[in-house]
């Protein structure tokens, strides 16, 4: 009488176990982030799909795990989320590039740009030490499609009157 061998219960769950591996190692590259307050407005969303596949020439977009963000470099050196805190008033230098408004506050190695006068707002973290404002530069024609509040940067005439 012929014997069929089935494999062991160790076996199949050793196969198992690997075949989860395998399928989970396409997920290890997201990095890890949180979504902004209003990630989830429309006009994040297409501001999102007109991020460049790559900032200051040499560091490319990877996937991230939360909804309306965007990482470039590996490590990250600039890190994106749509939907923060729209500013209305802020003491920290404002600067125009190709008709977006930035709000520019420096921490150290860390610059935190955030839009100004665009609803829903977007924040930019750069590592000053790896990169430079060109990934601002490279980001603003996306977020151009943001739509505009009416609040714009006062240059000094402005505001002395």
């Amino acid at each position: 009488m012929d014997t069929v061998r089935r494999p062991s219960r160790k076996f199949a769950i050793a196969g198992v176990v690997i075949a989860l591996a395998a399928g989970l190692t396409g997920c290890t590259n997201a990095v890890a982030m949180s979504p902004a307050p209003s990630a989830n407005a429309a006009a994040c969303a297409a501001a999102q799909v007109r991020l460049p596949a790559a900032v200051d020439t040499k560091f490319d977009l990877r996937n991230t795990n939360a909804q309306s963000t965007a990482a470039w470099g590996d490590p990250e050196v600039a890190l994106y989320h749509c939907g923060v805190a729209v500013p209305t008033v802020s003491d920290l230098p404002c600067f125009s590039l190709s008709g977006v408004d930035w709000i520019r506050d420096d921490r150290g190695k860390r610059i935190i740009y955030t839009t100004f006068g665009r609803s829903p707002a977007v924040q930019i973290v750069i590592d000053s030490t790896k990169t430079t404002n060109q990934v601002v530069q490279d980001v603003t024609d996306a977020v151009s499609t943001l739509p505009k509040d009416g609040h714009e940067c006062l240059d000094a005439s402005q505001v002395q009157g």
